[in-house]
């Protein structure tokens, strides 16, 4: 680490342009910035906490809008940020202001934290956006740190679990762990405290494949949830695209993640980030410089045609400008970083269609999609599209390409509304079961192109879907205004949680019937963190700014009897291969699909027309066997089995969801249940 009396002077044979961010190598590190429109740029150092400044120097050399410069003598470690100059000039999208320090957009790691002040803002926020304001803002600014790139993953390879064997479980480095008991107190809500031997063996037990992780980009908190107590807690407000947010590392440095990814790698786990590269953390033309704004406006942003204002197709204020050749590079950069260093497995794109948009709206053969189609790197790696955001035409469920999967919310409406007891629901239930093939059979996309989910974390849980008909969010200080007005939930005639056992053997009856509805049904399946043994979180339907109990797992509470049943019927989905690639079809292929009535006759126009029917079975004639499952949202009813030796292996109706009962002629379906039939020529396993 060097000091103020250090003498320092760029190298400029061994300065590169090639790569940016900070680089470092055996003898120093090389600084790059991409700034087009920028006409100076200070590289400025401060000491090992990142408070001090202890030497800054102009960036000697550009290239294509890319300056940099080789110091010797910077090691792994030293903080740092840039300072950029350029034309002032909002009403032409121009908001460089040198008085700010800026982070580099490739930081891979930060130190300190962000500290809200008016000097963070670019321009005189007791004015309006025209006017500069010149006070410094360092003092309030966390600083990039020089990383060493050197890990040892022993030969680790990627895991790459085939698409029709993953289970995906969405969880929050937190909320997993600040509550689990056999986590050390001192490594919950970390990558430590996720990736220890109590949390492994939660998720393998369950038979996880895959865990998704809200973001763990660095991000930054909200200064009106500050102002409130509250924070910004999901993480959907990235700043550092390369850092992993400093809030989930124990120690403060990167190494953390590349040992947690290796221990869940270990344990067959692959790790999924979800990643926000359709805005940042910045907001709109009113909101702070904290990054991409003081660096170069123009370029990083989406502008209206006004140039002062920005383009806002997410809801935040703004959205990155992908079509930009240099900000583009910069997402695939982050995207090969985290693949590559970091060795994650694949990513979820929030907001994703807004990564589609060109000047004529979404573009599936857009500029993204196509870097990432033709990529050696990133097109083998698992891609998860969240396809809308909230600008025209955003929504855009089964208009991604190959090999983009796509969280499908079809699936999760049509199954509450299904298991509530809506009318005329079964055909669209049918529909889900297959893999919604109306959104996806198309273009040659395989059956699991849709990602299926009845709850996730923007919204109720799986428990508060049963127990609440409102959202009850007035801990999220807007007068419960905020969250989803449609939640297709029912509480059963008592709303919250209750001591009448009625109820919640009736809750229970029904959140298992839809966790086997989820898991049964073609496509992949995703469970909320806690949805397997009935987590709450009171009602909260927008819990993004509940860092507490609400959204912490309560483990000590758990549903023994939900648990088992999930970890069951994930069990039969592996061992008896649910799921395909392909299609499932009436007419073709090596699996025939028949639809038949609880009368044991094939499902006619006319039954499909009645609104009233609550109940059918789908029959699945595979090479080895045929498993017929039987769904019922109504009351007790018989069904007809085919002609055969049938073994009723599921039914989420009794204590133990697995079972291996002989069973012949009409068969007693219970109300509110799945029930699963198997037959093959070796006799029910």
């Amino acid at each position: 680490m060097i000091d103020e009396k250090s003498e320092l002077v760029f190298d400029l044979q061994r300065s590169w342009s090639d790569r940016l961010g900070a680089e470092c190598d055996c003898d120093g590190t090389n600084f790059a910035l991409f700034s087009e429109n920028a006409t100076r740029v200070e590289l400025v150092l401060f000491d090992a906490a990142g408070v001090n400044e202890i030497w800054r120097g102009d960036l000697p050399q550009i290239e294509g809008g890319i300056w940099h410069g080789y110091l010797p003598m910077i090691r792994p470690g030293q903080c740092y940020g840039y300072r950029v100059h350029g034309p002032w000039a909002p009403e032409e999208g121009h908001r460089f202001n040198p008085a700010k320090l800026v982070l580099d957009p490739y930081a891979r790691e930060l130190r300190g934290d962000f500290v809200w002040d008016d000097a963070l803002f670019g321009h005189d926020v007791a004015q309006d956006d025209l006017v500069r304001d010149d006070r410094d803002n360092a003092h309030f600014m966390p600083k990039a740190v020089v990383v060493d790139p050197v890990f040892d993953w022993e030969a680790e390879s990627s895991l790459r679990h085939p698409w029709d064997e993953v289970v995906m479980y969405e969880a929050h480095v937190r909320g997993l762990t600040m509550q689990h008991p056999a986590v050390d107190a001192e490594d919950r809500g970390t990558f430590v405290g996720l990736s220890s031997d109590a949390i492994i063996a939660h998720l393998t037990d369950l038979g996880v494949t895959t865990v998704e992780l809200l973001p763990v980009h660095g991000f930054v908190q909200d200064r009106h949830l500050i102002e409130k107590g509250l924070s910004n807690y999901w993480g959907y407000n990235t700043i550092a695209f390369f850092a992993p947010h400093q809030g989930y590392l124990k120690s403060g440095e990167v190494i953390e993640v590349k040992t947690a990814i290796k221990k869940m790698h270990r344990a067959g786990i692959e790790v999924i980030l979800d990643v926000v590269y359709n805005h940042t953390a910045e907001g709109s033309e009113m909101g702070p410089t904290l990054s991409f704004r003081g660096i170069d406006n123009a370029s990083y942003y989406m502008l209206a045609e006004d140039r002062r204002h920005c383009y806002d197709t997410t809801g935040t204020g703004n959205a990155l400008n992908l079509a930009h050749p240099m900000v583009l590079r910069m997402v695939l950069d982050s995207l090969r970083y985290w693949v590559e260093v970091m060795h994650v497995d694949g990513f979820r794109f929030d907001l994703a269609s807004t990564l589609g948009r060109g000047p004529q709206g979404f573009d599936q053969r857009g500029a993204f999609f196509a870097a990432i189609q033709q990529d050696p790197i990133l097109s083998k790696v698992k891609l998860i599209a969240e396809p809308w955001d909230i600008g025209e035409g955003g929504y855009q469920l089964g208009g991604f390409p190959w090999p983009f999967r796509e969280w499908n919310d079809k699936f999760r409406d049509d199954t509450r509304r299904f298991w509530k007891g809506d009318e005329g629901m079964l055909p669209r239930l049918s529909q889900r079961l297959l893999g919604s093939p109306v959104q996806f059979d198309h273009t040659h996309r395989p059956a699991t192109s849709a990602v299926n989910f009845v709850t996730a974390h923007d919204g109720f849980t799986l428990w508060d879907v049963l127990s609440y008909d409102g959202p009850h969010n007035l801990a999220n200080g807007e007068d419960g205004s905020d969250g989803h007005s449609t939640n297709h939930s029912d509480n059963f005639g008592h709303e919250g949680p209750t001591e009448d056992p009625h109820i919640n053997q009736m809750r229970l009856a029904r959140a298992k019937a839809m966790m086997a509805t989820l898991i049964l049904s073609q496509g992949v399946p995703m469970l909320l963190a806690g949805d397997e043994f009935g987590h709450t979180q009171e009602g909260n339907n927008n819990a993004y700014c509940q860092d507490n109990p609400t959204t912490w797992l309560d483990w000590g509470g758990k549903n023994e009897a939900l648990h088992a049943a999930v970890r069951h019927l994930l069990a039969f989905r592996r061992t008896h291969k649910i799921a395909t690639s392909q299609f499932l079809r009436g007419d073709s292929g090596t699996q025939v699909v028949t639809w038949l009535h609880p009368c044991g006759e094939d499902m006619r126009e006319e039954d499909w027309q009645d609104r009233g029917l609550k109940v059918c079975g789908l029959l699945c004639a595979r090479e080895s066997d045929r498993i017929l499952t039987v769904v019922n949202a109504g009351g007790e009813t018989g069904f007809l089995l085919p002609a055969g030796s049938w073994t009723c292996v599921i039914d989420t109706s009794a204590e133990n969801v697995c079972c291996q009962i002989p069973a012949e002629g009409t068969w007693i379906i219970p109300p509110q249940s799945v029930v699963v039939f198997r037959e093959s020529d070796a006799g029910a396993q």
